[in-house]
């Protein structure tokens, strides 16, 4: 499990190898992910936008852009949280996952970035 903190806002990630769905004789190596926003501050948020970058050993790097997460771009009120899981396929059995969220502040219109943490990418049977 990882955990960044920007403007009040707590991003918690946590990546866990899909084995039943992969196929690493094929290259196909599949990661489930589970994140947890926080609204830690005192003023309402909207997320409107996720970018990630994610790096695979034996693949290119990928940018991945768009509006929301999982179809819903979620307003949080001070003390609330939004959870949703989603998945990453890569090539290799490592690598890692990083990106921020672009929110909205809904006092004032205020655009700001928040950190995703880094989830590390790592099938289990290549560890050791």
């Amino acid at each position: 499990m990882a955990t960044a903190v920007t403007h009040g806002i707590r991003i918690t990630a946590r990546a866990r190898y899909e084995e039943a769905h992969s196929d690493a004789k094929a290259g196909r190596f599949i990661f489930s992910y589970r994140i947890t926003i926080s609204n830690r501050s005192e003023e309402t948020v909207q997320l409107l936008h996720r970018h990630w970058t994610i790096h695979d050993s034996l693949a290119p790097v990928r940018e991945v852009d768009g509006p929301g997460v999982v179809g819903e771009t979620p307003v949080l009120a001070p003390g609330e949280e939004f959870s949703y899981s989603s998945a990453c396929d890569l090539r290799s059995g490592f690598g890692r996952m990083e990106g921020n969220y672009r929110m909205l502040r809904a006092r004032d219109g205020l655009m700001f970035h928040v950190q995703i943490p880094t989830m590390q990418l790592a099938s289990p049977f290549l560890v050791n």
